[in-house]
């Protein structure tokens, strides 16, 4: 196993073809969750990724499982909770960007303990792959997320901020699961919300201690801090058809890249280029060809 990602995955509700949500849509269902986004993407860029979390025993949770298989995602670390329900967002586009309603109070992947976290790492994958949402779903989760990324081992963290989820700790929490991570992924914008700072060069102040920090900056830049220097590489310019999944596509670029000991700005332009297919697409993934065939020089 390459890498192994953890956290929640939601069945996404979306008109089809871009539309509002009214009483006329017609819709779609596909699996969202930033982690297992990142393992899809990985496992189409022709790296061995498996996605663990918990889910419902419900069809919804067989729609999830079905479509990660079917991208090539190993899933059999996946726990089906009886008790608890798969939960469930909805996207409604708008000529302003696209609003996420969530329905995912009680879910199956809020009640992940660090026991699963033992059981899941136990497998030893040369990586694991978790975000800030995770942490935000309940307290167990949030203990669970601090079990994995102080494990011994590889640990990439995505602080992958969403206020909604947060009751005002936030920064402290985020910052202290960043500082505990070997690679952390952070957008400008959001550390900016998060921690006042106002540069990448900031963030690097701030989250000082993993060995490599990606500070990405939209539409701009994307800047890593790295033991042989910091890198700076510009954005794909692209038209954005949606913006949401493409951070989990910058990551999953850039880990490709790591995992294949590739150098500092290749894994930044493949962070750029999986990024860019994602935004020029309507849902939150894009079928990536192997890593091997990209040309990114």
């Amino acid at each position: 196993m390459d890498v192994l990602t953890v956290g929640e995955t939601m069945v996404m509700v979306t008109p089809e073809a871009g539309g509002r949500l009214t009483t006329e849509s017609r819709f779609l269902l596909r699996p969202g969750g930033a982690e297992s986004n990142v393992a899809a993407l990985l496992a189409r860029l022709g790296h061995k990724a498996a996605w663990a979390s918990a889910l419902g025993a419900d069809p919804l949770g067989d729609l999830i499982l079905g479509d990660l298989e079917r991208h090539g995602v190993d899933v059999s670390l996946v726990r089906r909770d009886a008790g608890r329900p798969t939960a469930v967002y909805f996207k409604d586009p708008t000529p302003h960007g696209t609003r996420v309603y969530y329905y995912r109070a009680g879910s199956a992947a809020a009640a992940i303990t660090p026991a699963d976290v033992e059981a899941w790492t136990a497998h030893s994958p040369r990586l694991v792959h978790v975000s800030g949402i995770t942490a935000a779903l309940s307290e167990q989760a949030r203990d669970a997320t601090r079990a994995l990324v102080r494990r011994p081992g590889l640990v990439s963290f995505d602080v992958n901020h969403r206020a909604q989820l947060w009751s005002g700790d936030a920064p402290e929490v985020l910052l202290g699961l960043a500082q505990d991570s070997d690679i952390v992924f952070v957008g400008r914008d959001e550390a900016e919300t998060l921690w006042g700072t106002a540069d990448a060069e900031s963030v690097r102040a701030l989250i000082d201690r993993p060995r490599y920090l990606v500070v990405k900056d939209a539409a701009i830049e994307a800047v890593s801090f790295t033991p042989s220097g910091v890198h700076r590489v510009p954005s794909t310019k692209v038209t954005v058809v949606d913006a949401v999944g493409a951070g989990d596509a910058f990551a999953a670029g850039w880990l490709s890249g790591f995992l294949d000991d590739r150098d500092e700005t290749t894994r930044l332009r493949l962070g750029h280029y999986a990024a860019a297919r994602v935004l020029e697409s309507p849902s939150d993934f894009a079928d990536l060809p192997p890593a091997g065939e990209i040309e990114v020089g």
